[in-house]
């Protein structure tokens, strides 16, 4: 997933959040309540805001949902454009990449 930190605050990209269906699957659908559920601002169609506060709540949960297999790294990855100016948080590195330039 898209993401970027501006002023603290994590931004997930609204195009790469999971969505939810109500006849979807059970793992999506799971997961887009999780990720809503610890989000300080979730709007629909906009990207969503995580403060620092649950960023450990969020690597535990990206870590969960990469182990069991069922979602797709780019799903579970979070991943920030290159920046030389920008390190990744400690907190987010176990679930944070660079993206290809």
């Amino acid at each position: 997933m898209r993401a970027r930190i501006e002023d603290d605050i994590l931004f997930l990209n609204h195009e790469d959040l999971p969505q939810y269906k109500k006849t979807g699957s059970v793992v999506r659908n799971t997961y887009f309540w999780s990720l809503r559920a610890i989000a300080g601002h979730a709007p629909y169609d906009r990207d969503w805001e995580y403060e620092p506060e649950v960023w450990l709540a969020l690597q535990r949960m990206l870590m969960s949902y990469a182990e069991s297999g069922y979602l797709g790294l780019s799903e579970t990855q979070l991943e920030f454009a290159p920046d030389p100016e920008f390190i990744i948080p400690d907190l987010l590195r176990p679930v944070a990449t660079w993206a290809d330039e």
